[in-house]
């Protein structure tokens, strides 16, 4: 049993780590905000990132796939709502100084760590169709651990990343953050064309 959770948290992690906007979600908002607020705010991405892993085991991703019609609307919705937000963070950027003045609001944290995770359908298919087939593979006994090993995972990466960025935040630059939203809104704002794009394309 050890054994499957370990290959669940390693699995995750391997997954979790990569640049994407759960991570820059996670980056802006421990850096703009007190470490106290932060901590609330990895909660919710990791509540949301949560029900994201347990839809992908029961097949979500697998069944946007097969749905030609329905992985294009996922596609150009999404690729529409991942351009919007990184427009957002770049015209917020002037805004943002290590230490406050573009601090989100409860509610507006709550609301974006769901945009950030249910509006990237990229990552909704390769995140369900990698869980599903590896949910195949597993005898009946071994699901519990092995999604238990891949929600404690996220939970480490999400609160040990702001923790430490919480930490570290009045030792940095000013402008620093001017810079990350910068950087982060183009990324953002270049993928969800990206989406957009492969969604045109499957129109045509």
């Amino acid at each position: 049993m050890l054994a499957v959770y370990l290959r669940g948290m390693l699995i995750s992690i391997a997954l979790v780590s990569s640049i994407g906007m759960q991570n820059l979600f996670v980056f802006n908002n421990a850096l703009d905000n007190p470490l106290r607020r932060s901590v609330l705010y990895a909660l919710f991405i990791w509540i949301a990132d949560t029900l994201l892993t347990v839809a992908a085991f029961l097949g979500m991703g697998a069944l946007i796939s097969a749905n030609h019609l329905l992985r294009t609307a996922v596609m150009l919705i999404g690729g529409a709502v991942v351009i919007w937000m990184g427009i957002g963070t770049i015209r917020g950027a002037n805004a943002s100084t290590i230490g406050g003045g573009h601090a989100s609001s409860i509610r507006q944290a709550f609301v974006g760590a769901f945009i950030v995770t249910f509006a990237n359908p990229q990552a909704i298919i390769d995140t369900g169709l990698m869980l599903g087939a590896l949910r195949g593979s597993l005898a009946n006994w071994q699901v519990l651990p092995f999604i238990l090993g891949v929600i404690s995972s996220t939970a480490l990466w999400f609160f040990g990343i702001t923790l430490l960025l919480g930490l570290l935040r009045n030792r940095l630059p000013r402008r620093l953050m001017l810079w990350v939203n910068i950087i982060s809104g183009l990324i953002v704002s270049g993928y969800g064309v990206s989406l957009v794009y492969q969604g045109v394309m499957a129109l045509i």
